[in-house]
């Protein structure tokens, strides 16, 4: 089963910056699709962005001009820069990934990691 490790998560202050990583990791995979979801206390887990094997992205529209979603094709990687964070983003952030291992379909997800923005 593919594995996703997040890491970069903590502490900062309000107009801070943070470089969320994610790597995946397995044997026979491949992946269509990486992104961040993340989720609030007492809130709905929501997209916050991805992106396509295409390379096409999309980001919910609260962090639209503000992160920024990359990803290293070669080390399974995907990144979200967080800039101008707002106490509002405080979350636990969490990978996700699409793909199969030849026809099967696969959608992993990491364990999280804490982002709190203080003001």
């Amino acid at each position: 089963q593919v594995q996703l490790m997040e890491s970069g998560g903590g502490l900062v202050q309000a107009g801070g910056s943070l470089r969320l990583s994610c790597s995946a990791s397995g044997i026979g995979f491949r992946l269509v699709a990486m992104g961040w979801y993340r989720q609030a206390p007492g809130k709905q887990r929501e997209l916050v962005a991805i992106t396509t094997s295409g390379g096409s992205t999309d980001y919910v529209d609260s962090v639209k001009g503000r992160f920024s979603i990359s990803r290293d094709y070669d080390k399974n990687t995907v990144y979200l820069l967080m800039n101008s964070l707002k106490s509002e983003d405080t979350a636990v952030y969490y990978c996700n990934a699409r793909g199969y291992y030849s026809t099967d379909q696969f959608d992993a997800w990491g364990q999280g990691t804490l982002v709190t923005v203080s003001s």
